[in-house]
């Protein structure tokens, strides 16, 4: 009897030593939670209910931490648990348990608890308004997930996420770029942020080689010793927006250095896009012109809101127009990603009809500049919890975002989902159903390769590749120029890297002038005519560039003509222009115009007729100023073909002009 006793005294001590130690963890997390310090408030709860699990108070504050966190469906056990316990614990037990079974998707449960909360509440309550909204979402989120997407969700490895929180990612259009943001150890900021007591936020960037990912670099020529997050990266990946915490929330901009591989100093968009208000998010359309952006500045339908800026003829952003009620609501609407194709606008609304939190919709711009109704992408793409930050590559396969999901490897991780397919496109697979006026010249200077057939909706184009010496074959720094051969105009200019390499992103609908340009060289230059909704394609090139020698010459692949004429389009002027600097900037260069024909019709018409146009281009030179004894100009028809004439892509090869050193 004495041992039992004695055991009974050490037990009870014991218990009562647990339940002094439970009751000081709670009373020191209860002090994190009332300061909305919610993380570590939640470990000190935890660590208590291991010792007292029993508390009610304790479940029912642990249950709110993670309704706080990223993990918000693990609020529901102790919430559950909390109602079995204490029922009456707080006034508002159901809603919180219909938000934690919506967080689980178990949306007919919420429902339930949703509409037990209704039954005790005055009819002009306004919160009700807020119950009838999540109710939607419970409804929405039934219909959703009887019908769901084909679309596999794959976390995209341990090279990218960290056991820190990474998230926001940015790509480029053909997806070999990715920059995302991230809380990782070894931030730009020294210490901890007071917020939240993590590292600052700050930009990292890696590169796909091969199918693979590598390590990611910390952007630190940008990033500072406070939050830096990125918001989007152009087409082509050299020019980098941020999101930082000035007068509210501003956006700015940062371009790529090739050649030092370095990123500029942050620029500030300016104050047509700039407000005192939240600027948040940000896309620009592939051709460099038109921006969408979030903002909750006043006039808008509510919250944040979609707008709109196009570039002036100054190279600034215009005045921000409101996307309207087809796009915006009441609520909010943010992270606008324009795709590749110009058209297509993916962005984030917790305004429409959704399953939770923000949900990601598409829509279509029409001709006449109206939206079409956004389209739910549907689950498991969407699901009840915040769905934000969707970006898509150019070819529709690939959409890129951050979830906290069980089982990831850090708090919040990037990850890629395998897109389902939305309408088939015809795409071609061959050189011969490609539009361009005038292919390369051999083989060997301009390997083209198409992608296979895939089912897609997108009318983009990408063409990449690397710039080399003709002679070394060494990778050169070159500058690319992009210019729309209709109005002459620069779209685009941008050097190649340390390894030649390039990427070149052009919407569908014009004729462009693909140039390559290099001090010492003579210029290379390609010809692409793409038409609406011709679908996407990725063109691969090697552009061979020849130094400026006696004997050099190039094809001239932007000068055209009327069928049976001799008189100059104006879609060669941007390659006349490329001509006439070249002479202009080496007066003692002497060369021969050359025009070229096909076998077709006979041998007297075709020398005759090219030597008309090969003197069209010399008179043009001349009426530049440039002197006409620095220029002879030859017809020689048919006799130097470079392709075989018994195929349609043979003689397009064979009918063109050519531009050659005679003398220096």
């Amino acid at each position: 009897m004495k041992k039992i006793a004695f055991f009974c005294w050490v037990l009870l001590i014991a218990l009562t030593a647990q339940a002094q130690s439970a009751k000081k963890l709670f009373k020191e997390a209860e002090g994190y939670f009332e300061e909305k310090m919610y993380s570590q408030a939640l470990e000190l709860y935890l660590a208590g209910l291991k010792l007292d699990p029993e508390n009610p108070k304790a479940n029912f504050n642990t249950g709110l931490c993670y309704l706080e966190t990223a993990y918000k469906e693990k609020s529901l056990p102790y919430l559950k648990k909390t109602q079995q316990i204490k029922p009456d614990i707080h006034k508002q037990l159901l809603v919180f348990l219909g938000e934690a079974y919506q967080y689980n998707h178990q949306f007919s449960e919420a429902l339930k608890q949703y509409q037990a909360f209704l039954n005790t509440m005055e009819k002009d309550d306004p919160v009700a308004s807020y119950i009838n909204r999540k109710m939607f979402e419970c409804n929405n989120g039934i219909r959703y997930m009887k019908d769901p997407a084909k679309a596999t969700i794959n976390n995209i490895g341990s090279v990218i996420n960290s056991k820190y929180a990474d998230f926001a990612p940015v790509i480029s259009a053909d997806e070999t770029v990715l920059v995302f943001t991230s809380r990782r150890e070894g931030s730009t900021g020294e210490e901890l942020s007071p917020e939240d007591n993590q590292f600052y936020e700050d930009m990292y960037i890696s590169y796909k080689a091969n199918g693979k990912w590598s390590t990611p670099r910390n952007l630190k020529e940008i990033n500072t010793d406070q939050h830096d997050a990125c918001v989007a990266l152009s087409s082509d990946g050299k020019q980098l927006f941020i999101y930082k915490d000035k007068q509210g929330g501003d956006l700015y901009y940062s371009d790529f250095d090739a050649i030092n591989n370095i990123w500029s100093k942050p620029q500030s968009l300016g104050d047509n896009v700039n407000t005192k208000y939240y600027e948040t998010s940000i896309s620009m359309t592939s051709d460099g012109q038109t921006i969408y952006f979030s903002s909750n500045r006043p006039g808008g339908s509510g919250g944040l809101d979609i707008y709109m800026s196009h570039k002036t003829p100054e190279g600034k952003w215009g005045e921000a127009v409101n996307l309207g009620p087809s796009i915006n609501t009441p609520y909010d609407e943010d992270a606008p990603f324009i795709h590749a194709d110009g058209t297509t606008l993916y962005f984030s609304s917790r305004g429409l009809a959704g399953m939770g939190g923000y949900d990601i919709y598409r829509s279509e711009h029409n001709e006449d500049g109206t939206w079409t109704a956004p389209e739910n992408l549907g689950y498991p793409i969407n699901t009840a919890n915040e769905d934000i930050y969707f970006v898509l590559s150019a070819d529709n396969k690939h959409g890129y975002y951050a979830s906290a999901k069980e089982g990831g490897v850090g708090e919040k991780d990037i990850y890629i989902i395998s897109m389902p397919p939305r309408k088939t496109v015809e795409v071609a697979s061959q050189i011969k159903t490609i539009q361009v006026k005038a292919a390369a010249p051999t083989v060997k200077t301009v390997e083209m390769k198409m992608q296979e057939p895939i089912e897609i909706n997108s009318n983009a184009t990408i063409v990449k590749g690397k710039v080399i010496d003709a002679e070394t074959k060494e990778p050169l720094i070159a500058d690319v120029v992009l210019v729309d051969n209709i109005t002459a105009t620069q779209l685009e200019e941008h050097k190649t890297d340390t390894e030649g390499a390039f990427s070149t992103f052009m919407p569908s609908g014009k004729n462009y002038n693909f140039s390559v340009q290099k001090e010492g060289y003579l210029f290379h230059s390609e010809n692409f005519d793409i038409p609406e909704a011709k679908g996407f394609q990725q063109f691969d090139l090697v552009v061979e560039l020849k130094k400026i020698n006696v004997g050099s010459k190039i094809v001239l692949r932007n000068i055209f003509f009327d069928f049976d004429k001799a008189t100059l389009r104006k879609e060669s002027t941007a390659e006349l222009e490329n001509l006439l600097e070249i002479m202009q900037e080496m007066p003692k260069l002497k060369i021969e115009i050359s025009g070229h024909t096909d076998n077709k019709g006979s041998a007297e018409y075709n020398k005759t007729l090219s030597g008309k146009r090969a003197k069209a281009v010399v008179d043009y030179l001349i009426s530049k100023g440039i002197p006409a004894e620095r220029m002879r100009s030859a017809g020689y028809g048919k006799e130097r073909p470079i392709a075989a004439n018994d195929t349609d892509e043979g003689r397009q090869l064979n009918r063109r002009t050519e531009f050659e050193i005679i003398g220096k």
